[in-house]
């Protein structure tokens, strides 16, 4: 059922996570200046959890969704991104506990694409990997960033054939 996965998991040690059945976040990359990889990143809203940072598009899985497919759509509707311009490459369980895991979708666009921020962003920006770690980052973000840059830079960027 589409929205069930909102709301909070609570750990043994009392942290609260969200998404019921976990959450997903997209890590899509597109060629930057001199092809080297830049990311999307969202800066997300000042009255949401984490306000402020910036991390990734994403949210709560629902209960019939694979991480792929949650990702995907929580990119469309936090980016306005077409699932029909994302190459999913990978995933990654970037944060676990028990009874809850947020899973990192990597995916290519074969060119920088244009978003739409719905009320969930401050802002959208495309950022070469190199500046990621020069703006104040999502806590889970942060902790996650190097495995995720290793992981990708171990799969070929995709880039379009025409350029």
């Amino acid at each position: 059922m589409r929205g069930d996965g909102d709301g909070w998991v609570v750990s043994a040690s009392g942290a609260a996570y969200w998404g019921r059945y976990g959450a997903a976040g997209l890590l899509l990359r597109a060629p930057g200046p001199g092809g080297a990889a830049a990311v999307l990143l969202q800066h997300r809203a000042p009255w949401s959890h984490q306000g402020g940072t910036w991390g990734l598009p994403g949210g709560a899985r629902d209960s019939h969704e694979t991480p792929e497919q949650a990702a995907v759509r929580e990119a469309h509707e936090e980016a306005g991104l077409a699932v029909d311009q994302l190459t999913v490459r990978t995933t990654v369980v970037t944060a676990e506990v028990t009874g809850w895991t947020y899973t990192t979708v990597i995916a290519d666009a074969v060119e920088q694409l244009d978003t739409v921020p719905n009320r969930e962003s401050a802002e959208l920006r495309w950022v070469v990997e190199d500046d990621v770690t020069g703006l104040p980052l999502h806590p889970g973000f942060a902790a996650s960033w190097a495995r995720l840059r290793t992981v990708a830079a171990e799969i070929p960027l995709l880039v379009n054939p025409q350029t």
